[in-house]
């Protein structure tokens, strides 16, 4: 059982961080902003992130330490998520060349300002935001032992964005016209929304949670960080095209790829698998061969909003 709880934690580990990202792409789709800089926007937020942790080594500890630095992965989001609403949205710029360049601009100029502040391209931080366990609630059977032992609070984070996610576009005033701009934006346009303010905010938000996926993606899984999320952020596109633009069909296809994910690092853990003989390489290629398979059966069963990577400009029809 142990290794079952093992390999559960491990798959939320990976899950958490796809499905926030996702989410952020979900709500600047939602918009009407096609977003492929996720990828760039979630290092930007990790660097800046691990950055401050490293920068500020010694001077805090502990869980408060961990919610500033990503507060402070929000922020670099937002900074940078807002190159690309000014491109795509004031500029009416191509989205996917503004997106593209953003995801080749953020891991080169992370790596050539942790050269300069640190004197070296890799940023190492000391983790120390694991909770051994979580009073009375680590004691509940399965769900404490996969939940609420040698867990993050980052995991949590992620669950209760996901939750405030689903009730803001579907619950909520804001949520229907940032739908109603993607979908069909003359529609609230002649009645008063500002479509161009609610474009900006669905990029932003996106943003603020790539910053978030960013650095919850690298705090479990390593001690340092090079500028690189490993295509992370691409396949986060991939997990918002297969759960339909949707928070919640997001999660489950988050956590099906992060049982992939888990299974490419740590394949040699499960007897099973390690029994097999097999080169690490196809454990490690598995999430994305698979990605490219489901994409390629799925690819007629699209619900992206219709308007989704047009311009708008207002009083246009």
């Amino acid at each position: 059982m142990d290794m079952i709880y093992f390999l559960c934690r491990q798959t939320l580990n990976f899950a958490i961080p796809l499905m926030l990202v996702a989410l952020g792409g979900v709500f600047s789709v939602q918009s009407g902003v096609t977003n492929i800089g996720l990828e760039g926007m979630m290092a930007f937020g990790a660097f800046c992130g691990i950055l401050f942790l490293n920068l500020t080594e010694g001077l805090m500890v502990g869980q408060i330490h961990l919610i500033i630095a990503i507060l402070v992965a929000i922020a670099a989001g937002i900074l940078i998520s807002s190159v690309h609403a000014v491109a795509a949205v004031s500029l009416r710029a191509n989205q996917l060349i503004s997106g593209a360049a953003i995801s080749n601009f953020a891991p080169a100029f992370t790596v050539f300002t942790a050269r300069i502040i640190l004197g070296a391209s890799i940023i190492s931080f000391k983790n120390t935001f694991m909770i051994n366990e979580v009073p009375i609630l680590s004691k509940i059977p399965i769900i404490g032992d996969i939940f609420f032992q040698k867990a993050y609070i980052t995991t949590f984070l992620g669950l209760a964005v996901l939750g405030i996610s689903a009730f803001v576009l579907y619950k909520t005033r804001f949520g229907l016209r940032l739908r109603a701009c993607g979908e069909f934006p003359q529609a609230p346009d002649s009645v008063g929304i500002n479509v161009i303010k609610m474009r900006y905010i669905g990029v932003l938000i996106s943003g603020a949670l790539c910053g978030i996926g960013g650095l919850v993606y690298v705090i479990p899984n390593a001690t340092t960080f090079n500028g690189s999320v490993y295509g992370y952020g691409f396949l986060a596109l991939a997990v918002m095209m297969l759960g339909q633009w949707t928070p919640i069909k997001v999660l489950w296809v988050s956590l099906f790829f992060g049982v992939t994910m888990t299974i490419s690092a740590a394949y040699s853990a499960i007897p099973f698998l390690n029994s097999l003989g097999l080169s690490a390489n196809y454990f490690k290629a598995l999430p994305y061969v698979l990605t490219l398979i489901i994409l390629a059966f799925t690819r007629n069963s699209s619900k992206q909003p219709k308007a989704a990577g047009q311009p708008f400009e207002k009083g246009m029809r």
